[in-house]
């Protein structure tokens, strides 16, 4: 397939990158590797969710100051119809949109309410729910976390037990959630519940609700994970009252919104990048005095560098594919999923190279002294949880067999 721009694409990207040189802000500096999340979009340590609400007043004010500068142009949320704060692009503006930012290693803005629930809330959302939380997304006004996953209840997701009962127009809601993504910085979660206990089949019990991060009855914990980092958290709900008005679609029938949300959260372009900095910024390494001092030099670490480079590609390749589907009016199908496997797998294998180019230095944690200042150390560690966030290894692959392949169900 030919990815070249058309002219229009082309003036495009030469706006973007005029408009991220013009109106990042000077003050505004990465984040503290302890506040940082695992999510692909996060470049150089910035992690703007977090930042919009950091003790460091000149970090706060300049993630704001980036978010106002997005939402003039309707980039936050740039794929979204203008009446709701967007730009109107199309998928494939909004693909080189990103990648223009990512490569110039400057933060997005308002992940999961801007890559996950606005495009869900778009094709199932009600005109009322469009109207008051996609505005407040697009302005950079609201962060959203998603509560999807529970204790027991990952990967198979259909088995969860948070439930929810109807109680005139309100639900109420009990049960717990956890590794949710950055819960602690969120004003509102989309969550799914369990409102049929005795439907015959799991997934046809569950409903797709709005919920307030701080609603009576919410509790949110962080949780510490092996870097040391709070990324993500568990999330209580103890009869919390949700209105009615707050459900996304039909009650029970909310797994097929869920569906749609994952599909969007598997599609994106972020790890390509991720990955194409890490891999540039090792090549560098050891072709300078400080990767002469740590690192081994060998025929095999060139072969595993020339092999990264060339999944780096391949998953670009991927990511543009799906990208074109969604410019032909598709939603992300099981394409999505083969981007997030090769993408979660990917992450682990470009972290073993780099512990196989630094050897025994590669388990300096502390940055100072550390070769590539531990970005490499620190990479091992976070590839770890790669093959099960946002669906595992295991799962994307009977999404791929059954809906890409259309093998029978085991």
């Amino acid at each position: 397939m030919n990815w070249d721009d058309t002219p229009e694409q082309a003036a495009f990207r030469e706006e973007v990158r005029a408009f991220v040189e013009e109106r990042f802000p000077a003050s505004y500096r990465p984040a503290g590797d302890e506040e940082q999340s695992l999510e692909p979009e996060d470049v150089s340590g910035y992690n703007w969710p977090v930042d919009r609400v950091a003790g460091d007043s000149e970090r706060r004010d300049g993630a704001r100051a980036w978010a106002a500068a997005l939402a003039e142009r309707g980039w936050i949320a740039p794929h979204w119809p203008r009446e709701y704060g967007g730009a109107g692009l199309s998928a494939l503006e909004e693909f080189v949109l990103h990648e223009e930012m990512m490569r110039a290693r400057v933060p997005t803005v308002n992940g999961i309410g801007a890559f996950l629930l606005g495009p869900t809330l778009l094709v199932h959302g009600t005109d009322e729910q469009k109207a008051v939380h996609l505005p407040p997304i697009a302005a950079g006004e609201a962060t959203w976390a998603q509560g999807f996953s529970e204790p027991e209840s990952g990967s198979d997701l259909a088995s969860l037990r948070t439930r929810a009962v109807r109680d005139g127009d309100e639900y109420v809601v009990d049960g717990q959630k956890v590794w949710t993504s950055l819960g602690q910085y969120a004003d509102w979660l989309f969550v799914l519940v369990r409102t049929d206990p005795s439907a015959e089949r799991p997934h046809r019990g569950i409903t797709f609700l709005l919920v307030e991060a701080d609603a009576p009855g919410v509790t949110i914990r962080p949780i510490t994970d092996v870097r040391g980092a709070a990324p993500f958290c568990e999330i209580f709900f103890e009869g919390v009252r949700v209105p009615v008005a707050n459900r996304v679609g039909e009650e029970n029938r909310g797994w097929y919104v869920a569906m749609s949300a994952l599909g969007f959260e598997r599609a994106g372009i972020g790890a390509t990048i991720k990955y194409e900095h890490a891999l540039a910024d090792l090549v560098t390494c050891l072709r300078s005095p400080e990767g002469a001092r740590h690192a081994r030099r060998s025929p095999a670490l060139r072969q595993e560098i020339a092999r990264r480079r060339t999944e780096i590609a391949v998953l670009y390749n991927l990511a543009r594919y799906t990208v074109s589907k969604q410019a032909a009016g598709d939603e992300p199908g099981f394409e999505a999923s083969v981007n997030q496997l090769f993408g979660a797998e990917l992450h682990q294998r470009l972290a073993r190279t780099g512990a196989l180019a630094f050897g025994r230095s590669a388990a300096l944690w502390e940055r100072g002294g550390a070769p590539l200042d531990a970005v490499f150390t620190h990479m091992r560690r976070d590839s770890v949880a790669s093959t099960f966030l946002g669906g595992t290894t295991e799962i994307q692959r009977n999404v791929i067999a059954t809906r890409g392949l259309n093998l029978p169900r085991g």
